[in-house]
């Protein structure tokens, strides 16, 4: 069974046998770990070296039996790990260990024939575009998760009223919905940044030592274009080592959208402060938030996120600075973006199923949040008595009238309606019970239910 199709019954703890953070203990590993194993890596430039044998024997550039019996031996179990190791530490090399060993074990005349006409980058490279590939269907996977649970979320809090902020301060009122709403869209535009940014770096090099195609001649785009079509991956139009820039955007890509789960961590841990108290993360029966103090519902999950966006985003400078290298191939530079690659896509796992817990399972507080609305002692609703009395009197003279009140109200601790009501500027125009209207918050929530349905709607067109 594939990484890709092993069921997420085992923690990240039981996976790595140590924990980076506690929550591993709880969280499943999302599988991506296992596809960078070590001889899953192998395997994926075996694989790479099986397909590179079939297409030349398919144009008769070696023996169709050669090819058969090197397709044959690709396999990490019919190789001995020991010597590969061991030949790894004399030739501090990464891949003409594994080369030589499949050689070994290939034998006779067929031997002579691995490896043919390759260069060491174009089978590594070629690997690591399998491996991202069967990464990528995870993320994609995980992220479809996230969408469903944000529809969901989206739908039951549609209407739930609560104080919209900017700035930290109370702005005007919005629901719950909206919010969740904002979340599904940034989520969106990163599943099609990602889906649209992985499709270069899923194509197989296979153009030589400098990407001329000069150990194959004129059947050198033959070969790539048949080593192509037999792993499922494209082709690069120009199949040069020196071509980094796909992979680097990708891991850019992974930043934007670990930055996007990082801002919905940081919404639902700042909302679980005691001061605001409107949602919590699903906290498991016998979760101890503090040993000193038994009250503590401490957030665990979304501190982790941050740390881990943190972790994922500061990647994304190393991988573009691997871009900038001389001449045709530089092995540092290949070197240092494939670990930014295999560290971004782990992390990444383990980052979407944070989210997938915390959006599945979000506690939401409607009573706290109604609570919350009347700290502003009604201001929320300023604009929509301005605009109303700007329909009268102008939007300027409104703002400068409504505006005189709000601030006496905030710095003198004066109620807000009060204040309008008792100026006939105001009431001469709307009247007291206009104006009590205005002010109530599920009177101006704009749009914010129906954009919150839309939303779940789309999340759920594109979760499948």
């Amino acid at each position: 069974m594939s990484a890709l199709e092993a069921p997420l019954d085992r923690t990240i703890a039981e996976i790595v046998g140590e924990t980076a953070r506690f929550t591993d203990h709880r969280v499943p590993d999302a599988g991506i770990r296992a596809l960078f194993s070590e001889r899953s890596v192998w395997q994926a430039r075996l694989d790479v070296e099986a397909a590179l044998a079939r297409a030349e024997a398919r144009l008769g550039i070696i023996p169709e039996a050669a090819a058969a019996r090197i397709a044959a031996c690709a396999r990490v179990e019919a190789l001995d790990a020991d010597r590969i190791a061991a030949a790894t530490r004399v030739q501090a090399h990464a891949l003409v260990p594994l080369v030589e060993e499949l050689t070994r074990v290939v034998g006779g005349d067929a031997a002579g024939w691995v490896h043919w006409g390759a260069t060491t980058q174009n089978i590594m490279q070629t690997g690591m575009a399998l491996l991202i590939r069967d990464a990528h269907a995870i993320v994609v996977a995980l992220i479809r998760d996230c969408l469903r649970a944000l529809a969901d979320l989206a739908d039951r809090s549609a209407e739930m009223i609560m104080p919209g902020r900017t700035h930290g301060q109370h702005a005007v009122p919005i629901t719950f919905g909206l919010k969740a709403a904002t979340w599904i869209d940034d989520l969106l535009r990163a599943l099609d940044r990602l889906d649209r940014g992985v499709e270069p770096c899923l194509r197989v090099m296979m153009g030589g030592a400098v990407g001329s195609f000069a150990s194959l001649g004129d059947r050198g785009p033959e070969v790539q274009a048949l080593v192509a079509e037999d792993l499922g991956l494209g082709a690069m139009p120009i199949p040069s080592r020196a071509v980094l820039s796909p992979q680097s955007g990708y891991v850019v890509d992974l930043a934007l959208l670990a930055a996007v789960c990082a801002r919905v961590a940081v919404e639902v841990e700042t909302l679980m402060g005691t001061e605001f108290g409107e949602v919590s993360e699903p906290v498991p029966p016998g979760s101890v938030g503090s040993s000193t103090m038994p009250h503590k519902r401490n957030p665990k999950l979304a501190p982790d996120m941050i740390e881990l966006s943190a972790q994922i985003r500061a990647l994304a400078p190393e991988a573009v600075q691997a871009l900038i290298h001389p001449h045709e191939a530089d092995s540092g530079a290949t070197a240092a973006l494939d670990g930014a690659i295999e560290e971004a896509l782990v992390k990444t796992g383990d980052l979407l199923v944070r989210l997938r817990i915390v959006v599945t399972g979000l506690e939401l507080f409607p009573a706290r949040m109604r609570r919350n609305l009347q700290l502003s002692g009604s201001m929320l609703g300023s604009e929509s008595v301005m605009l109303a009395l700007g329909e009268r009197i102008g939007r300027e003279e409104a703002h400068r009238i409504v505006y005189e009140h709000a601030m006496r109200a905030a710095t003198e601790g004066l109620p807000f309606q009060e204040l309008l009501v008792a100026d006939p500027r105001v009431t001469g125009h709307l009247g007291a019970e206009r104006v009590a209207a205005l002010l109530d918050p599920s009177a101006h929530i704009g749009l914010s239910p129906r954009l919150a349905r839309e939303a779940a709607e789309r999340a759920r067109a594109a979760a499948g």
